[in-house]
């Protein structure tokens, strides 16, 4: 089994970069894939989720060639998908599960799709009911509404939907599949969600309209190949954000970073928390992307994270639990029940990892209320298969005294390849 032991640091001061954004590279590949021509993606996520999007669309007939590793080139169907000659394994990626869903939806044959036992516990019941709605057909096959899926796709008729919950996925499934369906698609949600496939979508020549914070989509449409840069994920410079942070006397630059205002809500709270972070912002369309430059501060300070908040901080918790951890007084986080339903419980797990750690915490039903400034202790702790547990607890392990393992790192590569070795490297120069 997979481990990373961690020992304190003193200070960071370091520049680099990190991998690519894992939500945009799952858009970038589905929409090359049902685009006509070559599309170019750079910058791509060569995680286990993303490879797993990328597999699951040459199951369905896109010639998908990696000419280098973060960069593929996508020859796309333009429209007209093959059924697959098996079901397709999406791995851990709840990503690829459903909005694949809204991709195949709109094509004459039966698509299965299966998972992982995390993925097999998560509910596919918020897309299920759009797709439905749309005219296709869809079983889930596992306890209640979990996966596999079994989707027999068929010709789409627009509709008007309104999620309950402010989700960048389920609303990522109903444009995709409003792509295919003939009329006017209205989508709303409670509160803004990510916006990344909005903002792809002209990049591949599709159209739509915002009003009255609806989305209005008009189809069918013909998507056009393009070149893609993709930046480098937010949620993933956000562990190093968060370390600088707490380090006093540190300074990082980040370069290349992913600086979506649907993204960047972490930001928001940090600096409240008093943390000195500076954001420049060097390329605006399709996805703004940047520089982040950090320097630690004397003392981060409690704050709240509720309400519209949390739909663009929902990635971040895990880690922004650890800056709770570090700040003086209680931190609160409230309306996050969504956590509940991750790689695994979110809520549950880091309020335990907290507590081995030493840090009082108390889980409420949509949130935890966390007393820093605590002694840390190092501590051995399980990731529960979950890729942003582990990482959060190494670079909690980072500030506890003493010697930190997290065990069963191996899901990391879901989305961070590489954060074992940038985590030893970070470990030498901090000494």
């Amino acid at each position: 089994m997979s481990q990373i032991e961690i020992r304190p640091i003193r200070k960071l001061e370091a520049e680099f970069s990190v991998p690519g954004d894992k939500s945009i590279s799952h858009r970038g590949i589905m929409l090359g894939g049902l685009a006509a021509g070559t599309t170019r993606l750079r910058g791509f996520l060569p995680g286990e989720d993303c490879l797993s999007t990328l597999h699951a669309l040459q199951a369905l007939g896109c010639r998908i060639d990696r000419v280098a590793p973060d960069e593929v080139l996508i020859e796309g169907q333009g429209g007209k998908l093959l059924a697959p000659a098996e079901p397709i394994d999406c791995g851990n990626s709840g990503t690829t599960m459903r909005l694949l869903s809204g991709v195949v939806a709109g094509f004459p044959f039966t698509t299965r799709l299966f998972g992982d036992a995390s993925l097999s516990r998560r509910p596919m019941g918020r897309i299920a009911e759009p797709l439905r709605q749309f005219g296709a057909e869809i079983l889930c096959e596992g306890s209640g509404d979990r996966p596999p899926l079994s989707i027999r796709g068929a010709q789409l008729r627009a509709i008007r939907f309104t999620s309950q919950v402010a989700s960048a996925q389920v609303k990522s499934c109903v444009l995709l599949a409003a792509l295919q369906a003939s009329g006017k698609t209205t989508f709303s949600e409670p509160t803004l969600s990510r916006d990344h496939t909005e903002r792809l979508l002209p990049a591949f020549g599709a159209s739509f309209r915002t009003e009255n914070r609806s989305l209005i989509l008009h189809g069918p449409q013909r998507l056009e190949a393009t070149e893609l840069d993709v930046p480098g994920d937010f949620s993933s410079a956000a562990f190093w954000m968060v370390l600088a942070a707490g380090l006093r006397g540190s300074k990082l630059t980040l370069r290349r970073v992913g600086l979506n205002p649907t993204r960047t809500a972490l930001i928001s709270a940090l600096l409240r928390m008093g943390a000195g972070i500076l954001e420049k912002v060097e390329q605006s369309t399709p996805e703004p992307l940047g520089t982040i430059t950090v320097t630690g501060t004397e003392s981060l300070k409690a704050t709240s994270v509720a309400g519209k908040e949390i739909p663009n901080l929902i990635d971040e918790i895990p880690i922004f639990a650890v800056a709770a951890a570090l700040a003086q007084g209680t931190t609160e986080i409230r309306d996050a029940a969504e956590l509940r339903h991750k790689e695994s419980d979110r809520l549950a797990v880091v309020a335990k990892n907290l507590r081995l750690f030493g840090v009082p915490v108390e889980e409420k039903p949509d949130g935890l209320l966390i007393e820093g400034r605590c002694q840390l202790v190092g501590a051995e702790v399980e990731s529960h298969g979950d890729h942003r547990i582990a990482m959060s607890a190494a670079i909690l392990g980072l500030f506890a005294k003493g010697k930190t393992v997290v065990k069963d790192t191996a899901c990391i590569e879901t989305s961070y390849p590489g954060f074992s070795k940038q985590i030893a490297l970070i470990q030498e120069l901090g000494r």
